[in-house]
Parts: structure tokens; sequence; C-alpha cells
């Protein structure tokens, strides 16, 4: 019953970001959610409007990693830098748990891009524990910069 209505919850989320309203971190959802729900945005990243999956991954990033990013604007900016554009209107996508404690969660993303290269972030999720509207939830801490799987070794973007 508890896995039927969280896959309730996040379809009613997708539905929600299809009609222009962006969904807002709450504490229903898990680690694994708040991910998908940034992941699925980028990767339409033009739908409903020009960048709504930029503005929807923004509404889950960390008040301290919003700090680091600086306003909207400059996050857009930083999205459309070689290292996250990759995000941007992926193929598609595979998650892996990497580490997993009560306050942080690391996954493993795998991105495929319309070219069919695939490259990996690390993708760090954690648990707000100040008291303001946001305690309790999670929201994205930190995001590795890409790297390129190739034969059998992992090499960074500026390696290539």
């Amino acid at each position: 019953m508890k896995i039927l209505l969280k896959i309730i919850l996040i379809i009613l989320s997708l539905i929600n970001i299809s009609k222009a309203e962006l969904l807002k971190p709450n504490i229903a959802l898990e680690p694994i959610e708040v991910l998908k729900i940034q992941l699925e945005s980028l990767k339409n990243n033009n739908v409903p409007y020009k960048d709504a999956g930029i503005e929807q991954t923004w509404e889950f990033a960390h008040p301290n990693n919003k700090q680091f990013t600086g306003p909207l604007s400059k996050f857009k900016i930083m999205m459309y830098s070689d290292n996250y554009k990759i995000l941007l209107n992926h193929a598609s996508h595979k998650i892996e748990i990497l580490m997993k404690t009560d306050t942080k969660h690391v996954f493993v993303v795998n991105i495929l891009t319309v070219n069919k290269i695939n490259f990996f972030y690390e993708w760090q999720v954690s648990r707000v524990n100040y008291q303001d509207e946001l305690e309790g939830c999670w929201l994205t801490t930190a995001v590795s910069h890409p790297r390129l799987k190739k034969e059998g070794s992992i090499t960074t973007l500026d390696q290539i």
C-alpha cells in the first residue's frame, strides 16, 4: 500500500509539472523521489515552457546549495555550462544508490545523451536539519562534474 501511494504521488507530481505548476519540497518525498523529479524535469527541460526543468530542479536545491550557486538566473547559466548542459533534454537516465544514511543519500546517476554518450554524476540529497518550512525535506546538496564512461574506465569531461 505504501509503495502504491508513493507511485500515485510521483504520477501526480509529474502531472503538476505539465500544468506549469512547480512542485514544492515536502517531507513526504523520499530522497529517490526528489532525484527522480529533478531528472525527469531536466530530461524535459522546455516542457511546458523554456527552462521549466531547470526551475523545477532549483525548487529542490538545498538552501546551502542555493547560496553557492546563486539566484535562479545564475543557476540557469550554470546549467547551460559544459558540465551540466548534458542533463538538459537527455535521452534517459538510470539511478543507483551509492551511500545511504539517515541524513544523506548519494546516488550515481547514469545519463544517456541524445547522442548516445553515457555520462555519470554523483548526486547528493540531504535532509534539511534546521527549523523552517523546509525542515525534514530532502533536497539536493551537491552534484559532481560529469564523468564519461570509456571502455572500462571513467574519464572526466575535460579529459575527452
